[in-house]
């Protein structure tokens, strides 16, 4: 099932723990993005009709109606089978979920991390659960059934009681797909520098000990797991038949096309990236250079491990891979972090946390 993943890196500000390669920018350079992005997806060769569409960022739910209109259109497929936008709880208008809807715009995924208003402050973003609530019901509304909810384990502030209304209120809305993520601590975000160099600043000195976030993340599997939200991959979770089809393509190693500021691509045989920044991105546009910044091929060896580990279904080696990885396997196993699920090997509830321990012991075996 190929698929098409746009980057639309612009945000109205910028969230304390966010590490991404996005950022508040001036109109113009929005404009100018616009341009190129449009460019690139109108100048790819296209060897298969994509069948899903992911646009994120950034907040591309904060674009301009036409904005997304321009991009949208310059995509082969519509109407795609599951076609996602990344949005904000706190700027849903009935005329842009309309739109969204008219674009064939299918599926939401709602950054809202927290449904404690006190911990959604030390991100830097105000809205409260009943903000949340009535957006999930204009979706609804206008026959937007499936959307995701975003949730991070670790933010400043959290407690387990706090983390269990967060979970209550996904109970509440009756939420078809949940992501919950433990918090990224590194020098790619505000909280994470604050956090490592054990400074005040976004709530740092308030974040809870890895411990703890585990137990969050181990509560949330639980909790999901009794309303029939059930985990699917490492970090998502869904009821029957609302897995993200597009995100699926990636730890199946499906073919999709990346297009704009950062944006990755495989076509089965080969990988390749976007320069990060949208000011790079853009020049290079205005040069009539091509934006990717590199192409290597792909380790389907490698790569059937450990991206196909992240699912909750495991993988299925051949027999020459478990004769090639016996000796990491039977490690593993003995360390608790791999188990047999028929012919199927798959991640413990404790590999899951220790995933990239064992992700490590595939790659240049």
């Amino acid at each position: 099932m190929p698929g098409v993943y746009i980057s639309f890196p612009f945000c109205r500000r910028k969230c304390t723990y966010c590490n991404f390669a996005s950022g508040v920018y001036p109109v113009r350079i929005q404009e100018k993005y616009v341009l190129a992005v449009c460019a690139e997806i109108g100048s790819h060769q296209w060897r298969w009709t994509p069948e899903t569409l992911y646009i994120g960022g950034g907040t591309p739910g904060d674009a301009h109606i036409d904005v997304l209109k321009r991009i949208l259109a310059a995509v082969p497929g519509s109407p795609w089978q599951e076609a996602t936008i990344e949005a904000s709880p706190g700027t849903f208008t009935p005329e842009k979920v309309r739109a969204w809807v008219g674009m064939g715009i299918n599926r939401v995924s709602l950054g809202v991390q927290s449904f404690v208003e006190g911990e959604v402050a030390k991100t830097g973003r105000r809205y409260s659960p009943e903000t949340v609530s009535k957006e999930v019901a204009l979706l609804r509304n206008n026959g937007i059934f499936n959307f995701n909810i975003d949730l991070i384990a670790g933010l400043p502030g959290q407690t387990r009681a706090s983390w269990l209304s967060s979970l209550k209120w996904v109970e509440r809305l009756e939420a078809p797909h949940v992501s919950v993520y433990m918090l990224e601590i590194d020098e790619d975000s505000r909280l994470g520098r604050e956090i490592i160099s054990g400074g005040p600043r976004y709530g740092a000195q308030d974040a809870p000990p890895d411990d703890l976030v585990a137990e969050f993340y181990e509560m949330a599997v639980d909790f999901l797991e009794r309303l029939g939200i059930r985990r699917y991959e490492i970090s998502n979770f869904a009821r029957p038949g609302f897995e993200s089809r597009h995100n699926l393509k990636y730890w199946r190693l499906e073919p999709y096309a990346g297009f704009g500021a950062d944006a990755h691509s495989f076509d089965g045989r080969l990988r390749w990236q976007n320069v990060e920044s949208p000011e790079e991105y853009i020049e290079r546009f205005d040069r009539g250079e091509s934006p990717q910044l590199c192409t290597e091929p792909s380790n389907p060896d490698e790569e059937r491990f450990f991206m196909g580990l992240r699912m909750t279904e495991g993988i299925q080696p051949s027999s020459q891979e478990w004769s090639r990885f016996h000796n990491w396997i039977k490690q593993l196993f003995n360390d608790g972090l791999l188990e047999k699920n028929g012919t199927r090997l798959c991640l413990t509830r404790r590999g899951v946390l220790l995933s990239n321990e064992v992700f490590e012991k595939f790659i240049g075996v």
